[in-house]
């Protein structure tokens, strides 16, 4: 084994051990399980309190008007890379961040409240726009400001890096796919999907993956973050089922990822490179004896070329800007519009009917409820869960909800619209046909388990 200092060493397991302490070990807190992040944004929301709307109010503005003005790419955005990366959107995003603008302002300032069964008052009752505004978004705001800064201790000292060498044999065989694929794969299971993407995308397009590779990497290992996770499971008040919750993802995704890569549209894909020849031997470089030899070198290597608190605090800012700018627009204008259509249009159950026999057969609880879940997911991931806190009641039911709509992973508020922005060669049919094929998959493993746990 090649011999590293103590320095090298520390640097590389001290944050790593720390990140993995704070977003994957489940801790018990007043009789309740859940993780470090969580138990650290409810006391930052709980001292914040009534700040906390305000709060978002002023994010989603000025995401909607920086959007907008990034459309005519203007220097005060294209000059600095961290503004750039943050508000420069495309038309159609533009105008959803400005829907959610619009929508948020109406809430907040409880226009049509007093007015019910108006038009406005469908839009920003307790129930639809009010939910999500107060029962949603300040509880993300937190979530992605901690999520944001803390994340680089497992992106950021070759954790990830690591855990890719050690996964190298076993990616090839079990997912037909290239083992250093085992860091986007990582990347996404621990971090966030959206970088699981954007990091497979410059592999296909600098000639690492083939079409196919990064096909199959891009729309089933962009899996949802562990903070995500947590703000789905607490929407529908099951905190205390953390544990088998989150094991319940990580075995459906396992499942769907074995399959998947096997079956149409993702096995219809070619091999074909943007870049021939750029595609790298998986056999273990010459100079180390074992996977782990290699993965410690790469890790002290990441390590060296960190630029220390300057970096982890950059890289920090960057997460949790793009999280707030981004993610909190989409989330306040397609969660009030699928909350508007599930309350108030019957196009959700109409969607979901062909689901209830399924359900039905599976012995899942409040069967046509759940079903009107099942089809939302594709807009976004949020949503069922949403839907669930308000229309179902039995908590198996509310728990079987939560997995799958982590589980779909193809929603286009975020992982699907940035597949379909990127070179990656998968289109919205596509995209939606795996989002079944996931969907059906979760089920028949989740509601039988969900049997056992409740």
């Amino acid at each position: 084994m090649n011999k590293y200092s103590a320095k090298q060493i520390a640097g590389f397991l001290i944050p790593s051990i720390i990140g993995i302490a704070i977003f994957m070990i489940p801790i018990q807190v007043d009789g309740t399980w859940t993780i470090v992040v969580k138990v650290i944004a409810d006391i930052i929301g709980n001292a914040l309190g009534d700040f906390l709307p305000i709060l978002c109010l002023i994010i989603v503005t000025a995401s909607a008007i920086l959007g907008v003005a990034s459309l005519r790419h203007p220097s005060f955005i294209t000059t600095y890379p961290i503004i750039d990366e943050t508000f420069t959107t495309t038309p159609i995003w533009a105008v959803i961040r400005v829907v959610g603008c619009i929508f948020i302002w109406l809430v907040y300032l409880g226009v049509g409240a007093e007015d019910e069964g108006s038009f406005l008052w469908m839009f920003t009752n307790a129930d639809t726009g009010g939910f999500v505004l107060g029962d949603l978004l300040t509880v993300l705001v937190i979530i992605f400001l901690l999520a944001g800064l803390l994340l680089p201790l497992l992106l950021d000292f070759g954790l990830l890096e690591f855990i890719g060498a050690l996964l190298t044999k076993v990616m090839r065989p079990l997912f037909t796919i290239p083992g250093r694929a085992a860091v986007d794969c990582i990347t996404s299971w621990i971090g966030d999907g959206t970088l699981g993407v954007m990091l497979t995308n410059n592999q296909y397009q600098d000639g690492y993956y083939s079409a196919r590779e990064a096909s199959i990497i891009s729309t089933t290992f962009s899996a949802v973050s562990i903070t995500f996770s947590i703000v789905v499971l607490a929407e529908v008040d099951l905190m205390n089922y953390f544990g088998p919750y989150y094991l319940l993802i990580c075995l459906v995704g396992i499942v769907c990822a074995l399959i998947l890569p096997r079956i149409p549209p993702l096995s219809w894909k070619k091999d074909e490179y943007l870049v021939p020849g750029k595609a790298m031997a998986e056999t273990l470089p010459e100079g180390y004896s074992s996977s782990v030899d290699y993965g410690i070198s790469l890790a002290v290597k990441r390590v060296d070329e960190h630029r220390g608190i300057a970096q982890f605090l950059e890289n920090g800012l960057k997460n949790a800007a793009g999280m707030w700018f981004g993610v909190l627009p989409v989330v306040m204008c397609i969660g009030t519009l699928a909350l508007v259509l599930a309350s108030y249009t019957p196009i959700f159950a109409i969607l979901g009917a062909p689901f209830v026999p399924l359900l039905e057969l599976l012995q899942v609880p409040e069967a046509a409820s759940v079903s009107q879940t099942m089809v939302v997911g594709f807009t976004d991931m949020f949503t069922p869960s949403i839907i669930a806190a308000g229309i179902i009641s039995d908590p198996m039911a509310r728990f079987i909800v939560a997995v799958i709509s982590v589980t779909q992973l193809i929603y286009l508020s975020e992982v699907g619209g940035l597949i379909l922005g990127s070179k990656i060669p998968v289109n919205i049919v596509e995209l939606f046909v795996l989002f079944l094929e996931r969907t059906i998959i979760s089920l028949l493993i989740v509601a039988p388990l969900a049997h056992l746990i409740f």
